[in-house]
């Protein structure tokens, strides 16, 4: 049995992953950590002051973290300083922030760090980094919309859908939104939406004359993000030390 701590554990995120861990047949949750101490799924949720204790007492495999950027940071340290393997899919990262969690975690344990863990968005990237080469000549834009409680803006999503489309189509400027008089360039248009409990839309527009082609990926439930943080504690349990992605997890090709 692989033996998982999930940080948040009362988020949204946290509760879901809670759940299908204790109801999986290879996992085992021995705990939670959260800024304020409880239960879930017959364990304990421990105070964020005390989680390094109860790391060294509870001995977990992998440490799964879906938080807030300054509280992930701290988490992956704590992890890393334990040799507590990890699965990362906080988002809003600054390159800071990236560059110290980096520090903990390379020569020191594995971690899978991604923007998003549902399978079907890391095949949605795959087929967008072939769109993005054959339809660079095409106007492109971005729209991404999630629930009202969602911080960050653009989405991790999005931010790497940018990145993919950087790599693949060339260099362009980024507008966030238009308003008043603005002539369409060579920029990329990014569109944020937040509203209701909308778990997670990313759409790209590629357009020209005549023609317009979508692509687009809608989560419906979380516990399809869950079920590929999931899938990557199993694979990331046992690996050597260093920083992978949902690419290394699902054999992507590169």
């Amino acid at each position: 049995m692989i033996k998982v701590v999930v940080c948040g554990a009362f988020g949204r995120m946290g509760q879901t992953i809670g759940r299908m861990v204790n109801e999986s047949s290879d996992l085992e949750l021995v705990g939670g950590i959260d800024l304020k101490p409880g239960s879930f799924f017959g364990t304990d949720i421990v105070e964020s002051k005390n989680a390094e204790a109860f790391l060294q007492r509870a001995r977990p495999d992998v440490l799964i973290d879906f938080t807030i950027a300054n509280a992930a940071v701290g988490n992956v340290k704590m992890a890393a300083r334990n040799k507590v393997a990890l699965v990362v899919g906080t988002t809003g990262f600054t390159n800071e922030q990236k560059t110290e969690m980096e520090k903990a975690i390379q020569g020191t344990v594995p971690a899978v760090i991604s923007s998003n863990f549902s399978v079907g968005v890391n095949i949605f990237w795959q087929l967008l980094r072939d769109a993005g080469k054959l339809l660079k000549d095409y106007d492109i834009e971005v729209i991404e919309a999630h629930h009202r409680n969602k911080k960050d803006a653009p989405s991790g999503t999005a931010k790497t859908i940018l990145q993919i489309l950087d790599e693949e189509a060339g260099l362009r400027k980024k507008i966030y939104g238009r308003e008043g008089m603005t002539e369409r360039k060579d920029e990329i248009g990014v569109h944020v939406i937040r509203g209701g409990d909308i778990v997670g839309d990313h759409k790209v527009l590629f357009s020209k004359n005549f023609e317009t082609i979508e692509l687009s990926h809608r989560a419906y439930d979380r516990s399809v993000f869950a079920n590929g943080a999931l899938h990557a504690a199993r694979w990331v349990v046992g690996k050597n030390p260093g920083i992978y992605g949902m690419k290394d997890v699902l054999n992507l090709k590169k």
